[in-house]
Formats: structure tokens, C-alpha cells, sequence
């Protein structure tokens, strides 16, 4: 079983309207869909279900939005991390430019269900900026734009002057811009679509860990610490926290990605000066190292950023004193950041940085592996498992079915992955790979 979380509260939780549990399941019951996990990809499939005439049923294992849709930086960027389309599309062929195409258009997607069902979660869809941090990384930049325009999206290369007017940073030295992405507060987008989900008639339990599904005659039986539910397809759309609560559900799945813990901070809010100054027209930023420099601001003009760490002792003190000097080289005029928030979620990584997508046998599925950049991919791959669970087939669906590959050594490969932050870090020294 993975290790237990910091308790600390995320900036979401401190700032989000409450919003009160569903019930824990007690009784028996039946459901044409089970949905396991109350974030953003299971709310996503469980409200197209219902809207599609499905009975629904999601259970999480403690509140919605809990995981990585709770607790991630709010960007929304409609990139993966290190899956470049070329590759994505040469791997997997005709699925591959189906999938290609539903992330160039995920961060609309996400944005244009906020707007539709007008779900409050201070959303600005201000664009995505991923600014090149050497000269050499321009390349990359260059090359991302090259791919992106050639298949439609709206990337343009800001040279460095435009980078600086765009951050209120001379440290980078321009790079890739999208106008689709921009930043939300995610827990309440993850409480809002919860809501929009009941009123479409899906049946929500919270607190309702899910500890084994098994297979009787036609049906599938979903266990729980008080009650089963009868479904005839299950979805598994607990991600990167996949045998957080219970060890047996779905342990192939378990094994086939590394969690790794990411660390999210918010300063105190930005003075009047400082606001109009750093980020003045408020895009999300992450750029081109491995070991990720990001940042956004929220609602109360506070910076929302981050680092990784290869241990986790003394983290909170750590992570004060790395990312207030961070943020004092980058911004010369927040020389002395104080930081309110400091907590962190796990996030799901891929041997090959792309998500993966499991047929677990007869109308279950499951999925893992967003790798840092899930938030966009939500909704759209929420409305492609809803799909594949009702029957499209894998030539009309735009993510491929795979079997769990798991990784050999995966318990040594979890104590040991932290460590591949120094191997970022020399590569992030070192001119790209293109």
C-alpha cells in the first residue's frame, strides 16, 4: 500500500465553498455502470453515461476531488509532458492521430463544459505559456510549435521580448504559447461537476472505498467495506491513487505505474505592485526543464507553484527555502516570498509518459498515467471511456486499449524513482533531444 499523505490543506480546500459528502453505501444494490473514483475522468464518464440513459453509480474512497483532481496546480495544458504527437501518432497509428486530436482540443473541451454548465471555479482561459529555459531549448520550442500548427492548434513561439513582457521575467528565453490553456481552481471545478452529475441523475457515495471487483456469471460484483453493487460494467477511474485504500483492487494496474509525490505552494497574496508586474495578464506557465518551473496565479492574486523533491524529510522547510530563492531569481520584485499553503498529491508516471488505457476484462476498464499534465485530459478521455464502456469500438475511439504492462521491480522502482529528479536535472543543464 502506498504511504499515507501529508495532511496538510491545499490552497483549494482553504478558499472552495464546503460541500457536504454524499452518503456512504450500506445496502446492496444494482446499477447498469459502477464508476470507481470521484475525480474528474469518473465524473466526466459517469455524467456522459447518464446523459446517454445509463443507471450511474460512482463511489469514492473518502470526498470528491480528495486525489490528484483536488490537490493538482490548477493548469490547464493541452500538451502531454514528454509524448510528443509525432511519436504518439507513430506508435499507435490511426488512434494515435485520433488521440493527438482530442488533446489538441482538450483544454477547449474542459473550459467549454465550465462555461455550458456554469460551474464556478475561478476559470480563466488566459492561455499556457512553456517558456524555453536555455537558449539550446528554443529548439524544442520551435519544433512542439512546428508539430502543433502543422495538426491545427493555435501555438505561436514568442521570441524573448515577448517572454518577458508575458511573465514579468527576463529569465527565459521565449517559447511555445497556446491561447487555449489557462488555470482553474480544480477542487471546485471537481465539487461543481460532482453537483452537475447528481442533477443528471448519477448516484453518488462517498466514503465508500472499493475493495475488490470480481466476476459472477454476466455481472460484476463491486465490493465494498459495508456493501456490494451489482453493475454490468465497471469503470476504474481511481488513477494514480490505484491501491492507495485497498491492495487487491486491480493490482496489475497498481503495478504498471510509479506514484510520485508532487509538492504544491501558494504565497501570501501579490501586493498591488507586484501583481501588475508578474504575470499581468495571467496565463499558467510551466516550462522546458524536467525538474518543472511553474507557476499561476489564483483568485486572491496569490502564485501557485511548486517543486519535486528526491526525499521527503523536512519537506515544508525545504520546499520554503528552494522556492522562496526561486521565486526571488526568477521575480526581482518578490524578493522575500511567504508561502500559506504547502501540501501535495500523488501523480501517476508511465515508463513511457503516456497514459495508458486497460481492457481488465468484459466491460471493465481502467486507466493511468496522466504524468503531471491530466487535468485538460480529463473530460475529453471521461467522454471516451464512457464510450468504450458502452460499446464503441477501438476503431471509432480515440484512445488505444491496452493490456497493463506491468514493471518489473515495481517495489524497488517506487523507493528508487524519486531519484530520478538528479537525472533531470543534469539532462535540464544539457541541449534537448529532438
Amino acid at each position: 500500500m502506498q504511504p499515507a499523505e501529508q495532511p496538510a490543506r491545499s490552497i483549494w480546500e482553504s478558499t472552495s465553498p464546503p460541500r457536504k459528502p454524499a452518503p456512504a453505501l450500506t445496502e446492496p444494490a444494482k446499477s447498469d455502470i459502477v464508476v470507481i473514483g470521484g475525480g474528474l475522468t469518473g465524473l466526466s464518464a459517469a455524467l456522459h453515461l447518464a446523459r446517454g440513459g445509463h443507471q450511474v453509480t460512482l463511489l469514492e474512497g473518502r470526498t470528491i476531488g480528495y486525489g490528484g483532481s483536488g490537490r493538482n496546480n490548477g493548469q490547464v495544458i493541452p500538451i502531454l509532458s514528454a509524448a510528443e504527437p509525432d511519436r504518439i501518432e507513430r506508435e499507435y497509428g490511426a488512434v494515435g492521430e485520433r488521440f493527438v486530436h482530442l488533446l489538441k482540443n482538450s483544454a477547449n473541451t474542459l473550459f467549454n463544459l465550465i462555461r455550458s454548465e456554469n460551474i464556478d471555479c475561478e476559470a480563466n482561459q488566459t492561455g499556457w505559456f512553456q517558456p524555453a529555459h536555455t537558449a539550446a531549448h528554443m529548439r524544442l520550442s520551435q519544433s512542439r510549435v512546428t508539430a502543433w500548427t502543422r495538426r491545427g492548434a493555435p501555438a505561436t513561439l514568442l521570441d524573448r521580448d515577448q517572454a518577458r513582457e508575458l511573465i514579468g521575467s527576463p529569465r527565459w528565453f521565449g517559447g511555445m504559447f497556446n491561447p487555449t490553456g489557462g488555470h482553474i481552481n480544480p477542487l471546485m471545478f471537481t465539487r461543481g461537476l460532482a453537483d452537475v452529475c447528481e442533477k443528471a441523475g448519477v448516484t453518488i457515495h462517498e466514503n465508500t472505498p472499493v475493495q475488490d471487483v470480481g466476476r459472477a456469471c454476466q455481472n460484476w460484483l463491486v465490493k465494498t467495506p459495508k456493501a456490494t453493487i451489482v453493475a454490468g460494467a465497471v469503470l476504474l477511474a481511481t488513477n494514480a491513487y490505484t491501491g492507495a485504500l485497498a491492495t487487491r483492487l486491480a493490482p496489475k494496474i497498481r503495478r504498471s505505474f510509479v506514484p510520485i509525490t508532487s509538492w504544491q505552494m501558494a504565497t501570501e497574496p501579490l501586493t498591488d505592485e507586484q501583481n501588475a508586474s508578474i504575470l499581468p495578464t495571467n496565463p499558467a506557465i510551466s516550462d522546458t526543464r524536467g525538474d518543472l518551473h511553474f507557476f499561476r496565479k489564483d483568485a486572491e492574486s496569490r502564485l501557485i507553484t511548486g517543486s519535486a523533491l528526491m526525499f521527503k524529510t523536512n519537506a515544508h522547510a525545504r520546499l520554503r527555502k528552494r522556492i522562496a530563492k526561486r521565486l526571488a531569481d526568477t521575480f526581482p520584485q518578490l524578493p522575500d516570498a511567504r508561502f500559506s499553503h504547502i501540501w501535495c498529491g500523488y501523480v501517476g508516471i508511465t515508463t513511457d509518459f503516456f497514459p495508458r488505457f486497460h481492457e481488465l476484462g468484459p466491460n471493465y476498464i481502467g486507466f493511468t498515467g496522466y504524468n503531471g499534465r491530466g487535468l485538460a485530459l480529463t473530460i475529453p478521455l471521461g467522454i471516451e471511456l464512457a464510450k468504450a464502456l458502452t460499446g464503441t469500438g477501438q476503431d471509432d475511439l480515440a484512445i488505444p486499449l491496452t493490456a497493463p504492462r506491468q514493471i518489473p521491480f515495481h517495489a524497488i522502482g517506487k523507493r528508487v524513482a524519486p531519484l530520478a529528479l538528479a537525472k533531470f536535472r543534469y539532462r535540464d543543464k544539457r541541449p534537448p533531444r529532438l
